[in-house]
């Protein structure tokens, strides 16, 4: 029986990897898809490959801030398997990095850039326009 992982609050954004996320080791062989960005946390998408037997990745999220991203659930169907951390990102943060910890050393997997995103109820402000004087060429 698979868990409701649909968090509470808002889905803000969905993050896709710049590059091919892929993570190989002894341990654990799986591939980043994407980070959803919510109101109230982040849950990682990731596709473990030959997933019968494989265990459930084991990975970190970190960002410039030093933000502590806590592990809170996780679920598994086929070969794909959601995680949930929180809090969600800080204002302000501009890049998520997911680390694997399945060994001693920390591997990076993927970085992922972080638009700038509005709190809400914060309107978005008009760009400051300046008006423009043409020259005539001499």
């Amino acid at each position: 029986m698979m868990r409701n992982l649909i968090p509470k609050g808002i889905l803000r954004k969905v993050l896709l990897p710049p590059t091919y996320g892929l993570h190989l080791t002894r341990g654990a062989e799986f591939t980043v898809l994407s980070v959803e960005v919510w109101s109230t946390c982040l849950v990682v998408n990731i596709h473990v490959e030959s997933a019968a037997g494989r265990a459930i990745p084991e990975i970190a999220i970190e960002d410039h801030w030093g933000t502590q991203y806590t592990f809170r659930d996780s679920a598994s169907v086929g070969s794909r398997n959601l995680q949930v951390f929180t809090p969600s990102v800080p204002p302000g943060t501009r890049s998520l990095t997911i680390r694997s910890t399945d060994d001693a050393n920390a591997r990076l997997v993927v970085s992922f850039a972080v638009p700038l995103m509005r709190e809400a109820g914060e309107a978005a402000k008009a760009p400051v326009s300046r008006p423009v004087r043409l020259r005539r060429p001499a």
